[in-house]
């Protein structure tokens, strides 16, 4: 096995530890009664949506000539039906349905 892959996989690994952990570890809110799975649970849905906007901007990454106008449609979507109804799955529903349908364009 190549190294660069063995050290890309264990990197990966890393990264994908801390953003499950490290929400549970940082106060989210000044209330002391809440649990630790209450703050896991809030600090799941704004990483689900990180993790979409991650990797719909990792592949645009290496050529970096020019973004793709599905990119702005998607964060719009994701920002305003989270302003609108307040759900992380509509939001990211939403995010993805339009960063999908700019993609077409």
């Amino acid at each position: 096995m190549r190294p660069e892959l063995l050290l890309l996989a264990c990197a990966t690994g890393l990264v994908t530890w801390a953003f499950r952990v490290l929400p549970t570890k940082l106060p989210m809110h000044a209330s002391s009664r809440q649990t630790l799975l209450r703050r896991f649970l809030a600090a799941t849905g704004p990483a689900a949506i990180a993790t979409l906007l991650a990797a719909s901007l990792l592949p645009m990454l290496p050529p970096a000539t020019a973004l793709s106008p599905a990119l702005p449609l998607g964060i719009a979507a994701v920002l305003a039906v989270y302003a609108w109804r307040r759900s992380v799955v509509l939001a990211t529903l939403a995010g993805a349905l339009a960063y999908g349908l700019g993609s077409l364009l």
